[in-house]
């Protein structure tokens, strides 16, 4: 009951946020479009729930979080073309682009780390319960809801700002934020495959500096992105900055942080230099000296 209560409350929050945030944005035959985005999100949710359930597998699930991202930015730009103005907004080239790139990326990244190692830590336990996995399927539609959600306003925004500081000074955080990220996967993608480091943890690289650098280049990119959309965005409309508060929150109380903090305490809790490294390297933010 629990669970089908959180699922209840998932979509009750985001048509409730898209209707705060729906004045002055464009409208699809009088409906404002954000709750078509809502509804392209959560649609695609449900089509890989059953046949990963069915099938007790984990291997789409990321997949299909990639290709909910791909779907909402697409659709929202193709709907702010108004009247196929050929002058289409910088600001909206960027938005369609940088989550483009950063979806291809990692939505790529985590399939073939998926299918590489059979399977994914985090789903052991959640995919065996029809509830527990349905509910996990509905906070991926909430996270791509949320970070999008910066975007999707300033997309469908009725208001023209030209460009600025904010826009030029979200950018440089997006793409330090995505350099930081990719750059850490790819480190710790390399340092894995190496047969001799079997068993070990990773220590180097940008993993020297924090225990999850990928995690805050994340954090940051989503940052930059509602740093480019706040010109764009009135009254209510500045609930947007849930976006990069709710990635934070997500990936060190929820499903990122936490979750591998114990899964390496299991793992080396007794090393000596793990101990070490855990003492002298910040969780998130990286030590500059």
């Amino acid at each position: 009951m629990k669970n089908y209560l959180i699922i209840f409350s998932i979509l009750f929050v985001s048509f409730f946020i898209s209707s705060l945030v729906s004045d002055n944005t464009i409208m699809i035959d009088g409906v404002y479009a954000i709750y078509y985005s809502c509804f392209i999100i959560y649609t695609m949710q449900w089509l890989g729930f059953f046949p990963s359930f069915y099938f007790k597998t984990e291997h789409y699930y990321d997949l299909i979080g990639s290709f909910s991202f791909i779907a909402t930015i697409l659709f929202s730009f193709i709907i702010s073309i108004n009247d196929f103005n050929l002058e289409i907004d910088k600001r909206n080239i960027f938005f369609l682009f940088a989550i483009l790139f950063w979806t291809l990326r990692l939505g790529l990244f985590l399939f073939l780390r998926v299918k590489r190692d059979k399977k994914d830590v985090r789903f052991i336990h959640i995919k065996k319960s029809f509830s527990t996995f349905l509910m996990v399927w509905h906070l991926q539609g909430l996270w791509v809801f949320i970070c999008c959600l910066p975007a999707i306003i300033s997309m469908y925004s009725n208001t023209f700002v030209e460009l600025g500081l904010f826009f030029y000074l979200g950018s440089i955080l997006w793409i330090c934020g995505f350099l930081l990220e990719t750059i850490a996967d790819h480190q710790k993608y390399v340092f894995k495959k190496n047969k001799l480091n079997k068993d070990k943890f990773i220590s180097e690289g940008l993993w020297s500096i924090s225990r999850h650098p990928n995690y805050f280049g994340e954090i940051i990119l989503w940052l930059g992105l509602y740093i480019v959309s706040f010109p764009v965005l009135t009254g209510l409309q500045h609930l947007a900055i849930i976006s990069p508060l709710f990635v934070y929150i997500l990936l060190t109380r929820i499903s990122g942080i936490n979750l591998l903090e114990e899964i390496g305490d299991k793992r080396w809790g007794s090393n000596i230099d793990y101990k070490n490294y855990k003492k002298n390297t910040p969780i998130l933010f990286p030590k500059l000296f």
